[in-house]
Parts: structure tokens; C-alpha cells; sequence
């Protein structure tokens, strides 16, 4: 089942199975499991709560919102949970490190599966190094000012190099990578009590605001432009602009293997996570702009300068705190998910083996999470990379886009074939005789006729019915196939030319249209078909079901991939280099080294069988 045998495209589109019990005993690298849902909201509030809401209430309120700020936060906290529930279902019943990678390696293919780890290295890496390099300026405020950080955490300037490094960025690298190299228990914990110190910092400005706002009468809300100074295009616009503030919550899914009870507190958590995250930023965003007029908020310190207009200016001091516990939280959750992803791309022989390696005492991937460290800090000490933030929505937005996608396919047309270990491909050929030996039946001399019951079996109504339910799951199966696949066209179509501002008028209303038919006929016939059986049994049952399928997938999928559209072309021109690159390691070390090279898929039905009499005789995969 390699390259030279099935070609270029059967190999990309091999899928893998989901991690059983069975294979996880068989396996020699396992994670510690010590995460509780309390632990996972931690991480996840963590994750995404940065130090961009003490910045963006005061850009979107001056730019986009106006006063309907909160409605913006809010729209764009539904946009993220379309993606929470999809990450939800898939992180439950697939329960093993790699988040978006692995989900996609097993509903859609190799291929895929690596362009969107490659993508993910990038964006935790470039994520890591843009926080890391924020800290330091937030920092230098208690010391006096934004240059009054002692000398040897100072930022200095490399004249010959024109380069300004950054040592304090890489110094909280390196102590975030060896916090994160004690223990997942330990780095989850210290996560924990930071993300709780900045929630009090958040809940300071909301109730401290509040009673300003009461005492003075809520001004902001008061201005001659009305809720909508900018109308409802404005806070529309400001949704797509916060909605980055949302990134982060599926850190919680790369943990999904250290996870005590996955099925029940991976939902959980992801939902808890993303509600507390909702709730903080519009009841910030709700007392700031009634504090200050949008139109005289400082788009730099929004927060603070709002608290200094009615005299506490000692108030800059706990907001400042607050960024730099929220960035020094985010800086935990953007190097945390990364060696899960080269452990797991590892595991499944894309990578050395190098980065699969879990420490026997400390049950993390060790050699992972220092190359990572190492690499981030080397990017924050000598780059400055705030231009290249940018390319870590990529990596997020793809990593959305797929996991609604794989959501589609577990549903309506989940693997029906699951990849067989090279050990156990005797017990296939020999069950693949019996069969035949079973179809064809004993030796029948030539000289007597065939018995009449042969040919009475053959046109048994019982056999026949089997055989015409066969012939309809495969056309129903066929039909939801380019159903999903109408709508990725249909979405990528449409998204792209209604931003495409140099067509003419008619030209871009034409290609809209058709993107817009091939969508709604895709989205047709997967509501009107029925969802395929298999989806109850696929991977470990008894977690959190995803609702309004297939509109819930599908709305995300638009809403995401008309994000990535709208990033700019420059943005896009880095990520391909970065992603050219990635194609060039897939196809000189990847396809040859992927464990799915020697195997045979089979029947999941056979597969069981196989297993099942494999372990009965002693044998192990």
C-alpha cells in the first residue's frame, strides 16, 4: 500500500485507525493521565485569554464597533463554538495527542493530515515567540518605563546585524520549557493559578468600572452616533477582528491523551473554557466603552487610560500586571500543544522517532518540548515578529476548517476500512482462503448435476435484499462524498469572490452565485440523506455528539475559510513558503517512513475478527 504500489494519491489518502485500547497497550509511548476538567478550563482560559483584549476593546471600539463592541465579542463567540462543537465530538471520540492532526489523519487522509501538523508546528512556534517577545515591554512598566528593564533583560540593538534581540523573551522561554518538561500535573497547575490570578485582574476592571460607570453615568454610552456609529457592517467587521481572540481553546484538545476521563471532561472543558472566555471579554468590553467615548479611547491602553480619566491612575499598575500574567499564560498554552504534535506525527513514523520519545519519570514528550523551547526562544531573542502574527491565524483557521470537515466525513461517510499491522497480514491471507474456500464450497464431481438447493441459495429473497441494501449504503455513501465535497468547492468559491474587490460588479454577483448553488445543493442533499450507521461505533462511544448536522459543520467551515481568504496576500505568500517546505520533507522523509506504508486495510468487521483470533492464539500486533 505504498507510493510505488497504489501511487501519489493512494498514499495521501490513507487514513489511519483511531486509537483503540488495544493499540495503546501495544504501544510504548504513553502520557501521563492526570487532567481533570478543572485542569483543562484552566488550560484553555489560559490559552486564549492574551494580552490582545487589553489592547483590542480600544482598537475595534475606535475603528469598527463603537459602543456595540459587546455585540461583536459575542457574535464572534459563537463563530468559535461552531468549532468548539466540532472539536468536541471529535476530541471525545478520538482521545489521543495531535488535536486537529490526528483528527484529519483519520477522516481524511496522510496528506491533509500533514499539511495541517506542518502548519501547526508554524503557528505554535511563531505564536510562542510574538508572546514571548510582548512581555518584555509590559514588564519594563514596573521598572519605570518602557527602557528600564535591568541590562541583561534589556532589549539591545545589534548594530552590525541590525537586529534587536530580546533577552527576556527567551528567558521565560526557557523557564516555560522546563516547567513544561516537569510534568504535565506540575505545568497545568502553575497554569492554573496564573489564569486565575489574571480572571481577578479581569474582574477588578469589570467591577471597579462598573461603580465609576454608575457614579458618572455611563458617558460612552451616550454619544450622538447612537449603538451602531458605524452600523451594523462596522460590528460586523469588528467580529472578524476579535474573533482571533477566541484562538486558543483547542490547546485543550492536544492534551486529549492525558485526560483522566476524555469522553466526558474533554467536552466540558472545551465549552467551560470558551463560555468563561465569552463572558470575561464582553463584561470588560461592556463597562469600558461606557467609561470613555469609543471615538477618545487610547487605541494603545484602552483599559488603563479609561481608569487614569477618572483619577485612578494607580489602576495601570494591576491592568499592566494583567497583561503580562495573561501573556505569560498564553506563552504555557502556545508551547504546551506543539510536542504533542511531533509526538504525534512521530508516532506515525512522518517524523524521527526522535520526538515520539516520552520520559519514563515525568510521562511528557522531553526531546520534543526542548527543541520546541529551543527553537522559540532562538526566534524571540533575535527576531522581532509581531509582522509574521499573521501566519499563526493560518495554522488556527485551517485547523478549524478541517476538524468541521472531518465532522462531515465521520458522519456521513466515516472509514469503513481500517489499516492492518504488517504482523497480522498471515492471519488475513488465511482468513481471506477460508472465505473463499467457504464461497466456493466442496469439490463437485462432473458427472452429477448441482443440487437444487445451490441454485435455490443463490436466488434466495433474503440474500437479494442483502445485496440491494449493500448497493444503496454505496450509492448513499457516494452521494455524501460529493455532497461534502460541493460544499468545500461551493464555500471556497464563494468566499473568495465576494472578497475579490478587483472583479467587476457583474463578474463577481456570477461566481458568487454558482459558489453559492454548489453549497446549498451540497448542503441539500446532506440533510435529506440519511447519516451513515457506522457513525455510532466509530472510535469511543459515549461522548459529546456535535448538534445541527450538517449546518453546524458546514456554517463553520464558511466562517473560517472567509477569515483565511481575507488575510492578506502577503500572509499567504509566507505560508506557502513554509507549507512548499513542508511538502518537500513529506515527500523526501514522510511518505517512505509513515507506518501506513506496509499495511493492508480490511473490513473493520474483519479487522475485529482478525484481532480477536490473533489474541486467542497468542499472537500480538
Amino acid at each position: 500500500m505504498g507510493f510505488e504500489d497504489g501511487g501519489a494519491m493512494r498514499a495521501l489518502m490513507r487514513r489511519k485507525q483511531v486509537d483503540s485500547d488495544r493499540v495503546r497497550a501495544a504501544g510504548g509511548h504513553q502520557l501521563a493521565k492526570e487532567l481533570s476538567v478543572t485542569q483543562l478550563v484552566a488550560i484553555g482560559v489560559g490559552s486564549t485569554i492574551g494580552a490582545g483584549v487589553y489592547v483590542l476593546v480600544g482598537t475595534v471600539a475606535r475603528e469598527h464597533a463603537g459602543p456595540a463592541l459587546t455585540l461583536s465579542f459575542l457574535i464572534a463567540g459563537v463563530a468559535a463554538a461552531l468549532s468548539a462543537f466540532c472539536y468536541a465530538e471529535l476530541a471525545s471520540r478520538c482521545p489521543s495527542a495531535g488535536s486537529a492532526y490526528h483528527y484529519s489523519y483519520i477522516c481524511v487522509g496522510e496528506g491533509v493530515a500533514w499539511l495541517i501538523g506542518w502548519a501547526l508546528i508554524l503557528e505554535y512556534t511563531i505564536g510562542g515567540s510574538a508572546v514571548a517577545r510582548g512581555i518584555s515591554p509590559n514588564l519594563a512598566l514596573f521598572f519605570g518605563g518602557p527602557d528600564s528593564l535591568p541590562w541583561f533583560l534589556a532589549r539591545h540593538e545589534l548594530p552590525w546585524l541590525d537586529v534587536v534581540v530580546d533577552p527576556c523573551a527567551a528567558a521565560l522561554v526557557f523557564v516555560v520549557t522546563a516547567l513544561l518538561c516537569k510534568g504535565i500535573k506540575e505545568s497545568s497547575f502553575v497554569q492554573g493559578v496564573v489564569t486565575v490570578l489574571n480572571c481577578f485582574v479581569m474582574l477588578f476592571v469589570i467591577i471597579a468600572g462598573s461603580y465609576i460607570g454608575f457614579q458618572t453615568g455611563w458617558v460612552g454610552y451616550k454619544v450622538a452616533g447612537g449603538f451602531f456609529p458605524y452600523g451594523v457592517n462596522g460590528m460586523l467587521a469588528g467580529s472578524a477582528t476579535v474573533f482571533f481572540a477566541y484562538i486558543g481553546f483547542d490547546s485543550v484538545a492536544s492534551t486529549a491523551e492525558e485526560v483522566k476521563n476524555p469522553q466526558r471532561d474533554l467536552p466540558l472543558g472545551i465549552g467551560t473554557a470558551l463560555s468563561v472566555c465569552c463572558s470575561l471579554y464582553m463584561l470588560v468590553s461592556v463597562v469600558i466603552v461606557g467609561l470613555v467615548p469609543y471615538f477618545a479611547m487610547d487605541p494603545d491602553t484602552p483599559i488603563s487610560s479609561a481608569f487614569a480619566r477618572h483619577g485612578m491612575h494607580w489602576a495601570m499598575y494591576i491592568v499592566t500586571s494583567g497583561a503580562v500574567l495573561a501573556l505569560c499564560s498564553t506563552l504555557m498554552g502556545s508551547i504546551l500543544p506543539q510536542p504533542r504534535i511531533l509526538m504525534a506525527m512521530a508516532r506515525d513514523g512522518l517524523l524521527p522517532s526522535f520526538f515520539s520519545d516520552v520520559n519514563q519519570r515525568t510521562q511528557v514528550p522531553v526531546k520534543s518540548t526542548i527543541v520546541t523551547g529551543i527553537c522559540a526562544a532562538c526566534l524571540a531573542f533575535f527576531m522581532d515578529v509581531s509582522q509574521l502574527a499573521g501566519m499563526v491565524s493560518v495554522g488556527t483557521l485551517l485547523a478549524f476548517t478541517i476538524v468541521a470537515v472531518s465532522i462531515l466525513i465521520l458522519r456521513y461517510a466515516p472509514p469503513d476500512e481500517v489499516p492492518l499491522p504488517s504482523s497480522l497480514e498471515a492471519s488475513f491471507r488465511l482468513s481471506q482462503e477460508y472465505d473463499e474456500e467457504k464461497v466456493r464450497g466442496p469439490p463437485v464431481d462432473e458427472n452429477h448435476e448441482q443440487e437444487p438447493s445451490v441454485v435455490e441459495s443463490i436466488n434466495d429473497p433474503l440474500i437479494e435484499k442483502k445485496q440491494g441494501s449493500v448497493m444503496e449504503e454505496a450509492k448513499r455513501r457516494k452521494a455524501a462524498v460529493c455532497s461534502i465535497a460541493s460544499v468545500c468547492v461551493g464555500v471556497v468559491v464563494l468566499t473568495t469572490s465576494a472578497s475579490a474587490t478587483f472583479l467587476p460588479f457583474l463578474l463577481r454577483c456570477f461566481v458568487c452565485v454558482f459558489g453559492g448553488l454548489l453549497l446549498l445543493a451540497g448542503l441539500g442533499v446532506l440533510c435529506w440523506i440519511d447519516q451513515d450507521d457506522g457513525r455510532h461505533s466509530f472510535g469511543h462511544s459515549g461522548g459529546f455528539i456535535c448538534p445541527f448536522v450538517p449546518l453546524l459543520p458546514v456554517m463553520c467551515i464558511l466562517v473560517n475559510t472567509y477569515l483565511l481568504v481575507n488575510l492578506g496576500g502577503g500572509t499567504w505568500m509566507r505560508v506557502g513558503v513554509w507549507l512548499v517546505m513542508g511538502v518537500f520533507v513529506y515527500i523526501f522523509y514522510g511518505r517512505t517512513h509513515s507506518s501506513l506504508t506496509d499495511v493492508v486495510y480490511v473490513p473493520v468487521a474483519q479487522a475485529e475478527e482478525i484481532y480477536g483470533s490473533s489474541s486467542s492464539s497468542g499472537f500480538v500486533a
